[in-house]
């Protein structure tokens, strides 16, 4: 999970991807050592990478274990990649990793969310927003028991 990336970007839209992994990626994965945090997806010459996520190395691996930080190649159908590269060109958006996840038949999905870049003055509104809402539900909260 990237708690960051709603944070840092405002999301419009998301999409799942499937992503090519060794067998000692899946198995730290499933252990859920995985870090999102300064990760970004791209698309060079017509295929989408995952940039910058580290997966901890498999520690009962011998020598054949992974790179924590390499490029990994995203599964997306040509008509998705096609139109992600057209937005992010377009309108200046960035492909975000939001979350990584196993399904239920065991495969690992990336949600990739179609974001930009929030200003500094947008997220600390959104706080004084957040925290504005937190008090009016605790007074009424307060009033209900009185």
């Amino acid at each position: 999970m990237n708690r960051r990336a709603r944070h840092e970007f405002s999301i419009d839209d998301s999409m799942e991807a499937g992503i090519v992994l060794s067998g000692t990626e899946i198995k730290s994965i499933r252990a859920g050592k995985v870090n999102l945090a300064d990760s970004f997806a791209r698309i060079e010459r017509g295929e989408a990478w995952l940039v910058g996520a580290h997966i901890a190395p498999w520690e009962q691996a011998s020598r054949e274990n992974h790179e924590p930080k390499r490029d990994r190649k995203l599964l997306l159908h040509r008509d998705q990649i096609d139109q992600l590269l057209g937005k992010t060109k377009a309108k200046g958006l960035t492909l975000v990793p939001l979350k990584l996840y196993i399904t239920a038949r065991g495969k690992a999905k990336l949600e990739l969310g179609l974001g930009k870049g929030k200003q500094l003055h947008d997220r600390r509104r959104e706080i004084q927003d957040r925290d504005a809402k937190r008090d009016i539900e605790r007074e009424l909260a307060e009033s209900g028991r009185r």
